[in-house]
């Protein structure tokens, strides 16, 4: 299977409602489910090689379910923009995983979160209160943990949501790459695979920020934009230091409660998730296995297969 199939989930918002798209890949039918959800500005085709490698690891007989985040990817933006934040989220996760259940029944439910996509996951399954199809069984946290470094919110504000126009994908692939250097080493290839799922083509961007799935016949604009609801980032630019502190304590009681088997991935360099935090998230909660990777920051995109042999290994293993 060389490209996941495209779905959509009709989702509540307080402004009317909005769809949620995924990316589904291996066997629709399958009881064993992994979810993969994406950083802040990023889409569910970051895990194309990692779902490749899941797929090969289980002999295909695997369903994996990637998200596009409301406000990312084919995924419709919010009209009212300070919805952009976990609660919401959590919710939409809740909503695709009672589809998913309706479609197929779910015995086995691993998870897989990088950065926000993380946190989103550390409510899910911190939170025994919730209706989840399955307990997750096992959890992996991608650089991220209840504690988010102060300078790494400031650095991530400053360019989120000032998004341009780029004559080709080319050209995105570039600019993006001057703020993710620290994704660590890609070849050219890599790169341009991560990239051109970025971008949208401006006539293929509707008025209320739905991206067409089709092309428009006769659009004369050959521009690209970034895929994303510029406003993503309001909700970040808001917070104040009494905000983070108390935000820090919810997701402490969150990751305290986990059950699951939890790996914890690290970019050795990471300026978000500091080595304080992570041997913290090893020795509380559920007792974290932690791996580093040496030369990245934040954060690992699995792309490599080192990276994604740790997570295929951790589990799929027996």
């Amino acid at each position: 299977m060389t490209e996941p199939t495209l779905h959509f989930t009709p989702c509540n918002d307080a402004a009317g409602g909005h769809r949620m798209a995924w990316w589904q890949w291996g066997n629709p039918a399958s009881p064993h489910l992994v979810v993969c959800v994406h950083g802040l500005t990023r889409q569910g085709r970051d895990f194309d090689e990692l779902a490749k490698a899941l797929l090969v690891r289980a002999d295909g007989n695997v369903r994996v379910v990637c998200p596009d985040v409301v406000g990312r990817g084919v995924s419709d933006w919010l009209r009212d923009p300070t919805g952009y934040q976990l609660p919401l989220y959590a919710g939409d996760m809740l909503t695709l995983l009672a589809q998913l259940q309706r479609e197929h029944p779910i015995t086995t439910f691993d998870y897989i979160g990088t950065s926000m996509g993380g946190l989103i996951g550390m409510v899910l399954a911190g939170n025994r209160e919730l209706p989840l199809p399955a307990p997750i069984r096992r959890l992996v946290l991608n650089d991220v943990g209840p504690v988010i470094n102060p300078e790494a919110i400031q650095r991530i504000s400053a360019y989120v949501g000032q998004s341009g126009r780029f004559a080709s994908v080319a050209d995105a692939a570039a600019a993006m790459w001057s703020i993710s250097t620290t994704f660590g080493p890609h070849t050219p290839a890599q790169w341009m695979e991560l990239s051109r799922h970025m971008v949208v083509p401006a006539s293929q961007r509707s008025a209320d920020g739905r991206a067409k799935v089709a092309p428009e016949a006769g659009g004369e604009d050959h521009a690209f934009l970034l895929h994303y609801d510029p406003a993503i980032g309001a909700p970040l630019r808001a917070l104040t230091p009494e905000g983070i502190a108390q935000s820090e304590a919810v997701m402490w009681s969150l990751y305290d409660g986990i059950t699951a088997q939890t790996l914890l991935l690290r970019g050795a360099v990471s300026d978000l998730l500091s080595p304080a935090t992570a041997q913290a998230m090893v020795q509380r909660g559920p007792r974290a296995r932690l791996v580093e990777f040496e030369g990245i920051g934040h954060a690992p995109t699995l792309v490599a297969p080192d990276q994604h042999d740790v997570v295929s290994s951790f589990l799929l293993s027996p």
